[in-house]
């Protein structure tokens, strides 16, 4: 017979300690204009997915290649600028 285990120990591998931290949290919301730029980014070649690309479609990807590497260009110097603790570069 084998026995049942429950679910307790997947639902509790979760718990409060577990949320990300403050820095974390400002990470992300630093890098959420890159995140929303790769995304758009995606959302125009998925429609380009299933036909052969008309000029929109071109227009709509050349726009959104453009937005996701200025949000990664705006990031990197943005990050490049402040200062690291303790001297490190």
């Amino acid at each position: 017979m084998k026995t049942i285990v429950t679910v307790q120990d997947a639902v509790t591998a979760f718990a409060d300690f577990m949320e990300p931290t403050d820095a974390e949290l400002d990470a992300i919301e630093q890098e959420m204009p890159v995140i929303l730029a790769d995304v758009d980014l995606l959302d125009a070649q998925i429609i380009t997915l299933d036909r052969i690309p008309t000029e929109l479609d071109n227009r709509r990807l050349r726009r959104a290649r453009r937005r996701a590497l200025a949000a990664r260009v705006s990031l990197a110097n943005r990050t490049i600028n402040e200062t690291v603790p303790g001297g490190a570069a």
